[in-house]
């Protein structure tokens, strides 16, 4: 007998399936095109001093500065999506308005007029950043993260799509690390040729994000099924909790905690290395080129980590998936400090660095929607947007601390983009960032994270967070 295509799926724990293979593939998409925007924002740093010719103190500052403005707006929009009214569809009408802007931003960004001067140039330089990061991308990251949870009830298709959007990322970083130099320089290398890469990117990330948001206004979410079950009987809209109430409220919450700080440590080191392999290959292995060879093996790292990250998942448990993911991070950074100049070795622990970081990056949307479990158990309040958009802080923070660091490595080392040939103060503040840094950041985090004991206590909570909605279903 054939298989009826139309018959309610479930997984293991009893909850409905929602997803289907273009749901996914549009979920990818958006994540790529959000990939797009917050990688090319790490090769600014390069540009800016290499390219424009912005000194590196004042790039560092415009960098650190929009970034801490931009995670305080993560938790703002966060409590203004949590405010609206319109259900759990209501998130990609908060993303739609954004895409044409956020496509024209791709291109703004390089139009920096170094003709006017350094000040003008600094200025526009940090207006642009905050347009692009504290503007446009919060307010469509933030309800993209806040779908994943309520798209689906079940934590299998919560996994898949959180590894979707972990490859989609990392291989929207892993494609502007190939392409950005090899590409550039193929067009002259000027600013000019950097304006029509923008171009190219800016109508990438347009239609990517139509096609999320088509296919997301026209998809069913759990709560659809849910009301046809119940024939109507929906799930109550949360009632909105005020800002300081429901900022107190995660603050408590120690996994919340413990996850801004994961995001946090682990943006510093992808926000250092986004830049920071450009100068590593133009100073220490003298052609900037290369680059796109480092990226090439971490793509192919990707996809492999793809393949394999949900039997890694399944069999190791999220804790274990995580410890190992920055044990292993700070082990391979480790040897780079012993063996810093030879090019075999850098991109040998590069494509290992990506391979075991690829499971343990694909549960950062689980984790959200983990916490956001507890919040409801302990609160009974989701705070989903707000979740999301406030652990979001931790991740801009963190790129806007690497960049800052990056560029205080940078001074500290006397660098100077005329020169021919990188001064020992230059290849030592190289070596600090690229290398011994990532060995204590990923060291910190891994002793930060032996107190998350959340996988373990999550069922017995979810069971008592469904017994006390079918109490409240009975007394009404």
């Amino acid at each position: 007998m054939a298989k009826d295509k139309n018959a309610p799926r479930y997984d293991k724990q009893g909850a409905r399936r929602v997803m289907r293979k273009r749901d996914y593939l549009a979920d990818l998409g958006g994540q790529l095109a959000l990939g797009l925007m917050a990688n090319l924002v790490g090769q600014l740093n390069y540009f800016y001093t290499d390219k424009v010719g912005l000194a590196v103190g004042s790039v560092g500052i415009v960098l650190a500065i929009s970034k801490v403005i931009d995670a305080f707006t993560d938790v703002i929009a966060g409590n203004f999506i949590d405010h609206s009214k319109g259900g759990d569809h209501k998130y990609f009408r908060w993303i739609l308005p954004q895409i044409i802007p956020a496509a024209l931003i791709m291109v703004l960004m390089f139009t920096v007029p170094i003709q006017a001067g350094q000040i003008p140039g600094v200025i526009y330089a940090l207006i642009t950043n905050l347009v692009l990061s504290a503007g446009l991308y919060t307010f469509i990251a933030t309800p993209f993260a806040a779908v994943m949870t309520v798209r689906s009830r079940s934590l299998s298709e919560r996994g898949s799509i959180g590894l979707f959007r972990a490859v989609a990322n990392y291989g929207a970083g892993m494609l502007i690390s190939i392409l950005t130099i090899p590409v550039t320089n193929m067009l002259g290398g000027t600013q000019s040729a950097w304006i029509k890469y923008g171009v190219v990117l800016g109508v990438l990330v347009f239609v990517l994000f139509a096609i999320c948001c088509h296919n997301g206004r026209k998809a069913k979410f759990a709560c659809d099924y849910e009301e046809e079950e119940t024939e109507g009987a929906a799930e109550e809209e949360e009632e909105p909790v005020p800002f300081k109430e429901a900022m107190t409220m995660l603050l408590k919450n120690k996994y919340w905690v413990i996850i801004l700080l994961f995001n946090l440590t682990t943006s510093v080191t992808s926000g250092i290395a986004a830049s920071g392999s450009i100068y590593y290959c133009k100073w220490i292995f003298g052609n900037d080129n290369l680059v796109g060879i480092i990226g090439a093996a971490g793509m192919l790292a990707t996809v492999v980590g793809f393949i394999l990250s949900k039997p890694i998942i399944a069999g190791l448990g999220i804790k274990r998936t995580i410890s190992i993911g920055l044990l292993g991070a700070a082990i391979l950074a480790g040897i780079r400090c012993f063996i810093p100049t030879n090019f075999t070795v850098c991109v040998v622990t590069g494509l290992l660095g990506s391979f075991v970081q690829i499971p343990m990056m694909s549960l950062y949307g689980v984790l959200t929607s983990m916490t956001i479990d507890y919040n409801e158990w302990k609160y009974d309040k989701k705070l989903v947007a707000m979740s999301g958009g406030a652990i979001g802080f931790g991740s801009k923070v963190g790129n806007g601390l690497g960049a800052a660091i990056l560029s205080a490595f940078l001074a500290i080392g006397a660098y100077d983009a005329t020169l021919e040939v990188a001064s020992t103060s230059m290849i030592y503040s190289i070596y600090g960032f690229s290398n011994y840094l990532p060995v204590v950041i990923n060291l910190v985090m891994f002793v930060i994270f032996l107190k998350f004991d959340l996988e373990e206590k999550l069922p017995k909570m979810r069971e008592e967070i469904a017994a006390r909605r079918a109490g409240k279903t009975i007394e009404k």
